[in-house]
């Protein structure tokens, strides 16, 4: 009995250890539509130089990029599908490896769709969004099995085996532009995403960016002040100004040069957040 005891608890601390969390390695979920998808064109310099502890876990299978879902990969964009371009998350990654101890490691999800509400993270009523979105959005759906909610807790769960989830970044509303509610329904996401991955609330904030500024001449510039009532719904919450970012000439989206810099701010506030100050 006593040996079946021993081989049991030796079998049970093996299986534990497998599995066990790194506390050095942070994961962090982002979500949203095209701006967090990434519509801008890689360039050179952002391929280059970057820093293995730096990890994006692949949420769909990109054969193009020799990619497998649910693996780890250095974060060499793009970051949330095969074809997608530069992201913010590109360049808050990076910048937080820089002003983080060494032996700290970063991990990402993305999982987003261009040109989607709010609506389609809803966990329990996404299938009444999906049912008449527009046939150009099929695509993306469809290597996310129709449910990027579902996608991005899947991710995570398996992300949670190694790493600790320290943040979920936001950026999404240009579909919602004057949709009072729109605070409400993010923050009925970020409960559920909470809810499903066993989190609290005061160790993973909410980080949600602005869109195109107005300053700017941004189409849906009008959302920021919906967009900026998201902390009185939600205490942890962080709304990141998009103010002199550049964008694009549709004035909805960014550009490469205005999602390294919003990157950065999305990074900067994280890192405050975690008692860092940016320094390089």
């Amino acid at each position: 009995m006593k040996k079946l005891i021993v081989a049991a608890f030796i079998l049970v601390s093996t299986c534990t250890s497998a599995v066990a969390q790194d506390p050095n390695f942070y994961i962090f979920l982002s979500f949203g539509q095209s701006n967090m998808e990434g519509y801008a064109r890689i360039e050179a310099q952002d391929t280059v130089n970057v820093d293995p502890r730096f990890k994006v876990l692949e949420a769909v299978d990109c054969p193009a990029i020799g990619r497998e879902k649910g693996k780890w990969y250095t974060a060499i964009p793009p970051l949330c599908r095969c074809r997608t371009g530069l992201t913010p998350v590109d360049y808050f990654g990076r910048t937080l490896l820089a002003n983080l101890p060494a032996n700290v490691k970063i991990g990402v999800i993305n999982v987003s769709v261009g040109g989607c509400k709010i609506e389609l993270f809803d966990r329990d009523n996404y299938q009444t969004y999906t049912a008449t979105a527009p046939n150009w959005m099929m695509n993306a759906l469809k290597e996310y099995d129709g449910n990027p909610y579902g996608r991005l807790v899947e991710m995570a769960k398996l992300a949670q085996m190694e790493g600790v989830i320290k943040g979920i970044l936001l950026h999404q509303g240009e579909s919602n532009t004057g949709d009072t509610t729109w605070p409400k329904k993010v923050s009925m996401v970020y409960k559920n995403l909470l809810s499903d991955l066993q989190l609290n609330a005061n160790n993973v904030p909410l980080l949600a960016g602005e869109v195109v500024h107005a300053e700017q001449g941004g189409v849906c510039a009008g959302m920021n002040n919906i967009i900026n009532q998201l902390p009185a719904v939600i205490p942890t919450a962080h709304v990141i100004s998009s103010k002199g970012c550049a964008d694009s000439p549709d004035n909805l989206h960014f550009n490469a040069e205005g999602y390294r810099e919003f990157g950065n701010r999305y990074a900067e506030k994280m890192l405050a957040i975690l008692g860092y100050k940016l320094s390089k």
